[in-house]
């Protein structure tokens, strides 16, 4: 039969609420008796009820995950990290996937709202107004996307698109083209609007082609039109992207990186695997999973509420995707002005 709480009492020598507060609430229990009360629930195998436990305290050691594509190679290390995170902190973690749709976003945090302490939300698709809506009922911490009111984890992937762009302007590309990810993701919003003054900067021309949806399938899609922009050189939104786009030019007997550079996002695990291996700007999905669950669980209570934002360093990784490019010759190939900047939209 298992360990019951009166028995961890009794072999404690204390009362049955202080083996209670023991584990509802630590901090009203001496160190020294809260010691001897977990050494002998250890001993004993004693595992406290959760639900009992929820119906004392108000809390239920639960935090929802809700992302936005959960097929998507760059969430699982993120996941992984946050549910380790959230186990040494005795949390566990409901994952739920949105399949990038705002709607059924929506409809999951109201579903889980009233299950668990708190929400992370990780490159969201609702409106900012929706999120801070939320953020009223429940502890959230957004993860890729900035929300004023709304303490978050965003990675600097403005700096990761910049880096990308001077890396190939500086390999002689003077035409480039950046494959834009989903509408309604910040991520993407940071990227183009790096990009596009990246290269006005450095002088190359441009062309934005997008919104895309963020698959491998989309990034192969768009060869024709990055075949039409005449562009040396490309930055995809991310690595999956990226992929399609080394998988379509490979179709078309286009050589990368000898006719045409490219490079993604993310470092997911395919993009050392792909041949050639993927030139990509690294994000630190680990690190802001982990730190998304340290700042959900330092809310505790109204008092608590911060809107603190945490910014993570990324970093550009060359690989054998990117290469010298047709030097400049002070008109480029496609016969326009240095640093000239198109977008073809699909709507």
């Amino acid at each position: 039969m298992p360990a019951t709480i009166r028995d961890v009492a009794k072999a404690s020598g204390v009362h049955v609420s202080t083996v209670s507060r023991t584990f509802s609430s630590p901090h009203l229990v001496n160190q020294e008796t809260r010691n001897r009360v977990l050494a002998v629930a250890e001993n004993l195998g004693y595992r406290p009820n959760r639900a009992a436990r929820a119906l004392i305290t108000g809390r239920t050691h639960n935090i929802g995950l809700i992302v936005a594509d959960i097929a998507n190679p760059f969430f699982p290390p993120l996941i992984k990290a946050a549910e380790s995170q959230a186990r040494d902190r005795d949390y566990h973690v409901f994952v739920a996937d949105t399949n990038e749709d705002s709607v059924t976003e929506e409809k999951l945090v109201q579903a889980l709202a009233k299950q668990v302490d708190g929400v992370l939300l990780c490159s969201p698709r609702m409106s900012n107004d929706l999120i801070e809506r939320v953020g009223r009922d429940v502890p959230v911490v957004v993860v890729n996307r900035l929300v004023e009111s709304i303490p978050a984890v965003v990675m600097d992937v403005a700096q990761g698109a910049r880096t990308a762009i001077e890396h190939l302007a500086g390999l002689g590309h003077s035409d480039l083209a950046l494959l834009g990810g989903p509408r309604g993701s910040w991520t993407n919003r940071e990227i183009r609007r790096s990009v596009i003054a990246t290269a006005r900067a450095v002088g190359v021309n441009l062309t934005v082609l997008g919104p895309n949806q963020p698959t491998e399938i989309a990034g192969a899609a768009a060869v024709d039109a990055i075949c039409r922009s005449n562009a040396t050189g490309i930055l995809a939104y991310n690595d999956l992207m990226a992929i399609g786009v080394l998988e379509g030019l490979h179709n078309r007997g286009i050589r990368v990186p000898e006719e045409i550079s490219v490079v993604g996002v993310d470092d997911i695990a395919l993009s050392r695997l792909v041949r050639p291996k993927l030139t990509t700007v690294a994000t630190p999905t680990a690190a802001a999973g982990r730190t998304a669950v340290d700042m959900l669980l330092a809310q505790r209570g109204e008092d608590r509420r911060t809107t603190a934002q945490v910014t993570l360093h990324t970093e550009l990784v060359v690989r054998d995707s990117t290469g010298p490019g047709p030097r400049a010759t002070g008109v480029p190939a496609s016969g326009t002005a240095r640093g000239q900047v198109a977008s073809y939209a699909k709507e």
